[in-house]
């Protein structure tokens, strides 16, 4: 009997169709990936199950281990044995792993007043070692790593005797080698019969992870096929409705007498002797683990993070890395985090497109020229294929995507030849992905330099004309186009 169906579930919101007549059907001990872009209905129906949205009257059905459920709020679907790991972390940071994991659910001495830390204690233990799990549990969350972290969501997520674990983008924040701990423990659970609906952006986790795969697309569902009876390609295509062109895309060698940026045995508190050039006209994919120096090779070329030793040249110059000196050489810089770096979350969209500029390219006499910004921001947005075109809405609103692309914008309308860009595809979908390559492409072939830093190994591979791999704070190889493989990449990585 399956333990989780779907019988075509519609929801509507106003006139908008989040989800038509969606049928899925998952087993016990089955790792389902979920699939689509940006406004498929993957969330929309994860709400449905987990009692966030009810569906609409006469919207279909969701039957657990064959009840039909009519109450759809969070409790019940918790008592139902549904879980949901979110893509953010949901922890208190000052609480232990123990706390957190019993964060309203802690037993209680015989005064039923009192909790019972001992027991609190025992129980999550016991539950550790069922799940084959470990992290320490004294200290607080906040001083454990990414990976570690994730561990107490699962166990946190998995502490009500789940039944049914939904992982949203489990791996966005995750390096090469924690992520492959986290396969290790849905390989795990799956043994103990636990059915797992995993969301991934990242096609290869879902060719390596999931036993089916389902797409949807514009709130339908559109395809499902086991894993081992499908390619890439076909899923892709599912997904976006159409073949994809970037794959055609040829890489450069470039003139390496011009570099724009010379880095040259640069020390920081976690960088050691290292040297490094950006060459005109070319993508450099910067690669390496969690903590090997990636973003800080950039914060130290931007002067985030002080240098103790070496020099950076920017064009041929000597400078002082700073984030006024870099933005004087028209260096851009898109952050890791967009959310928390990069964007004013509660500004509209044409203010985070112009904001980098807005002093000296539209203010005079301490005015700011409304209609020259709105000119030339609207200009960029509008060359990046950012929707919806409705500027004037909060950027918070708008997809991951084209949060990314408003970013992107904002360095280009200040005519920034050089970008340092930093996961440029973190948490967005696979047809959302494909337009920032193509940005990124078009924008390599107009003369402009990109210095990529990626966790994504493929995407390193992918579209990277060279790739400098570092390992503990140190340059540990560099690869031309010809030499790239992931074998290659991941060897001098570790």
């Amino acid at each position: 009997m399956a333990t989780l169906e779907f019988k075509n579930i519609s929801k509507t919101f106003l006139n908008t169709h989040a989800l038509s007549n969606v049928d899925l059907t998952i087993l016990p001990g089955e790792v389902h990936a979920l699939c689509g872009e940006n406004g498929a209905g993957k969330s929309t129906l994860i709400k449905v199950l987990a009692g966030v949205y009810k569906p609409d009257d006469n919207g279909g059905a969701v039957i657990i281990d064959g009840e039909e459920i009519t109450t759809f709020t969070p409790i019940y679907a918790q008592q139902k044995g549904v879980s949901v790991m979110y893509q953010e972390l949901d922890l208190v940071p000052t609480l232990t792993a123990v706390q957190n994991i019993l964060l309203g659910k802690e037993p209680k001495q015989n005064n039923k007043i009192f909790i019972d830390a001992r027991k609190a204690v025992v129980f999550v233990k016991e539950l550790f070692k069922r799940l084959n799990l470990s992290v320490p549990l004294d200290v607080p969350v906040r001083e454990l790593s990414i990976a570690e972290q994730q561990v107490v969501m699962i166990a946190k997520a998995l502490s009500a005797d789940a039944k049914i674990l939904v992982m949203d983008e489990p791996t966005a924040v995750l390096g090469e080698k924690d992520v492959r701990l986290l396969f290790d423990i849905v390989k795990d659970l799956k043994k103990t019969g636990i059915s797992i609906i995993y969301i991934s952006h990242r096609l290869e986790e879902i060719f390596e992870i999931a036993d089916t795969v389902t797409v949807l697309r514009d709130g339908r569902k559109i395809h499902t096929d086991k894993v081992s009876e499908i390619t890439k390609r076909d899923l892709i295509k599912y997904m976006v409705g159409r073949e994809l062109v970037a794959d055609t895309i040829k890489k450069v060698t470039a003139d390496p007498s011009n570099p724009v940026i010379e880095v040259r045995n640069v020390n920081t508190d976690v960088l050691h002797d290292v040297s490094v050039e950006l060459y005109k006209g070319e993508i450099l994919g910067v690669a390496g683990l969690v903590g090997s120096g990636r973003t800080e090779l950039a914060r130290a070329i931007l002067g985030i993070d002080k240098l103790k030793g070496g020099s950076v040249r920017i064009n041929g110059k000597k400078t002082t890395p700073k984030i006024k000196n870099a933005i004087k050489e028209n260096i851009g810089y898109v952050p890791e985090s967009r959310k928390a770096e990069g964007l004013l979350l509660n500004m509209d969209v044409l203010t985070n497109g112009s904001i980098a500029t807005v002093g000296p390219l539209f203010s005079k006499g301490g005015f700011i020229n409304k209609k020259r910004e709105m000119l030339e921001t609207t200009r960029a947005l509008d060359k990046l294929n950012v929707v919806p075109k409705e500027y004037s809405i909060m950027i918070k609103n708008l997809s991951g995507g084209n949060q990314q692309k408003v970013v992107l914008a904002k360095w280009l309308v200040a005519d920034s030849k050089i970008l340092i860009i930093d996961e440029p595809t973190r948490g967005i979908d696979v047809g959302a992905k494909e337009e920032i390559y193509s940005i990124m492409y078009n924008l390599r072939d107009k003369g402009y330099s990109i210095f990529m830093i990626s966790s994504d190994l493929p995407e390193i591979i992918r579209i990277s004309d060279r790739v400098v791999v570092m390992a503990h704070g140190k340059i540990s190889g560099m690869l031309s186009a010809d030499e790239l493989n992931e074998e290659e990449v991941m060897t001098l990585a570790t």
